[in-house]
């Protein structure tokens, strides 16, 4: 079953804002693909918590953080303990391995290798801005014949981690790299700091949410306007 199609205003929001845009900012795992759809984030990020404790690091986290099927839940845990670490930027190089390893399986987003294509053909600039790591989204946009739709254009995760989403800088550094005015650029993401990133410099925000539990996040967190599809995005971008 078709998911539903915004309807009434939140079409005409939909449509004003993919037609006013003349660079669009995607998120990575969520918009483009689920990135761990067959490679278990929960057996990943146990090895994360199993490696620190086999170097006496088990305090380092809490209960909740150790229990975390999220490896960016660990790592930011970690980075916030100490910070520019040594242990951090070690422990981010694991997490790119775990990411690396997810490729392979990953899911791509219903709809998001036309609208990539579709929009790169009708003229439309396109960055990543992902809080994974680049080699990571470059690994994946090359398995689906679309790196050409992004290169260079790809931010992604260092062992910097305080200039990751909701910080802005990596969409500073899209921008800036496209000769974008926010005015005029879209970002489309799947969590909360992607929309909180693109509001802090001014940038149009879609959410995309493909249950019910990443869309309450994004209300939360002031998303208005969000799509479980791209299908009624490619549409727009198509001229339909």
């Amino acid at each position: 079953m078709e998911p539903p199609t915004p309807a009434g205003e939140a079409a005409k929001d939909l449509r004003d804002l993919v037609t006013r845009a003349r660079c669009v900012l995607f998120g990575f795992d969520g918009p483009i693909c689920r990135l761990f759809a067959g490679h278990s984030a929960e057996w990943a990020a146990d090895g994360l918590v199993e490696w620190l404790e086999g170097q006496g690091l088990r305090g380092l986290l809490t209960e909740a953080e150790r229990d975390s099927p999220d490896l960016q839940v660990i790592l930011h845990a970690v980075d916030r303990r100490h910070p520019g670490s040594d242990l951090v930027s070690e422990l981010e190089e694991r997490v790119t391995r775990e990411e690396m390893s997810a490729v392979s399986s990953a899911m791509p987003t219903a709809y998001a290798d036309p609208l990539i294509r579709t929009w790169t053909a009708v003229g439309a600039r396109l960055a990543i801005v992902t809080n994974h790591s680049s080699r990571v989204a470059q690994k994946y946009l090359n398995s689906r014949g679309l790196m050409e739709c992004f290169a260079p254009r790809i931010y992604g995760r260092t062992a910097a981690l305080d200039s990751l989403k909701p910080n802005p800088h990596n969409l500073n550094r899209a921008l800036s790299a496209m000769g974008a005015m926010p005015s005029a650029t879209l970002m489309i993401g799947g969590a909360p700091s992607d929309f909180i990133a693109a509001s802090s410099v001014g940038v149009s925000f879609i959410g995309f949410a493909r249950n019910e539990r990443t869309a309450k996040h994004l209300r939360e967190a002031g998303a208005e306007l969000i799509v479980e599809s791209l299908e009624p995005v490619l549409r727009v971008v198509r001229g339909g």
